[in-house]
């Protein structure tokens, strides 16, 4: 049987890009601080297997240095084409991992914005419940949205640009569907972003300029301004595909 997701896509009708904006405006106010914690939380985790990654770099930076009177020293042969091929699956798997992890606290801050937006009291923490309840799901969608990505790259770029709203829904939609299949939630992302791809893009691209005013104070701003760009997708999902009546706010537990 066809998931009922599907169905509300069908007849959805077209959301007002002005109202979506200033909705997301009024609900940045509210849970701006949330936002904040929830990247904070993100760069905690995932800054420490950036700095993995790093670790060749340095060494080879090193080397560099203390042959900086040898024109022709390349410290790139120094390593082996085994190592090489073995620091780039290193470097794919833990790229994975950390888009996982980014996906996962997300998908909780979308349940923050239902819960702000409905006056239900917001509880600190909880930020890794998606990610200790779904995280094959979560994994099996970043490998999805990555496969994705390296196809449209591969397609001389342009179809980025068409695969971003529906890479966009994906998660939002996951967040609110987590029962359903990851094919089911990649096939919603596509449906829904091709019947309001332009007012998708448009929201998208508004919403991240906006997300980077941060800059401007001082560039520590951007960490407060960041999540809004999550703000525009949680309005779009609320007003094409909506939630249930007697759905529960959060039916997730509250752990950290």
């Amino acid at each position: 049987m066809e998931p009922q997701i599907f169905q509300r896509i069908e007849t959805a009708k077209a959301p007002d890009f002005g109202d979506i904006l200033t909705r997301s405006f009024e609900l940045f106010k509210k849970i701006w601080v949330e936002g904040m914690l929830h990247l904070l939380v993100t760069l905690a985790v995932i800054l420490p297997l950036l700095a993995i990654l790093y670790v060749p770099f340095i060494t080879i930076l090193i080397k560099a240095e203390a042959n900086g009177g040898q024109p022709d020293f390349n410290p790139f042969l120094e390593y082996s084409v085994l190592w090489i091929a073995i620091y780039i699956l290193a470097f794919l798997v833990i790229m994975i991992i950390i888009q996982t992890i980014a996906y996962a606290v997300t998908a909780h801050f979308f349940q923050v914005c239902k819960k702000a937006d409905t006056g239900t009291p917001v509880e600190i923490g909880g930020y890794f419940v998606y990610l200790k309840n779904h995280f094959q799901k979560i994994l099996v969608l970043s490998l999805a949205a990555f496969g994705i990505t390296m196809l449209a790259a591969i397609l001389c770029y342009l179809p980025i640009f068409y695969v971003m709203v529906p890479l966009q829904l994906m998660f939002v939609i996951f967040a609110f569907n987590p029962e359903l299949s990851v094919s089911e939630i990649v096939k919603s992302g596509f449906k829904l972003g091709n019947k309001f791809w332009l007012i998708a893009f448009g929201l998208i691209i508004i919403s991240s300029m906006i997300a980077q005013l941060g800059i401007i104070l001082c560039g520590i701003g951007i960490l407060a301004t960041a999540f809004f760009t999550h703000l525009p997708m949680y309005y779009f999902y609320k007003e094409t595909i909506g939630f249930d009546d007697d759905s529960p706010i959060d039916v997730l537990p509250n752990s950290f």
